[in-house]
């Protein structure tokens, strides 16, 4: 799920919460709903977030291995 690998991608490059609601110019109880899973970002946000993670919007989206299973695969 979304918000599960949200939260396991930034935790693991040791990026605080703080720091990625004010990357994304919102406060912080509106990032944590992302996390929580009580909203998702509008699409601007999902691609920054994407960006600052150094990750792709399949990957947080859990689609990468949907992607894989059917033989899409990008250099």
């Amino acid at each position: 799920m979304f918000k599960t690998r949200l939260n396991q991608i930034r935790k693991s490059k040791s990026i605080t919460a703080q720091q990625m609601a004010d990357y994304l110019g919102i406060h912080i109880r509106a990032y944590r709903k992302y996390e929580s899973g009580d909203t998702t970002p509008p699409i601007e946000n999902l691609v920054k977030i994407a960006d600052y993670l150094d990750v792709s919007t399949d990957f947080l989206l859990c689609r990468d291995d949907f992607l894989h299973s059917h033989g899409v695969f990008f250099d």
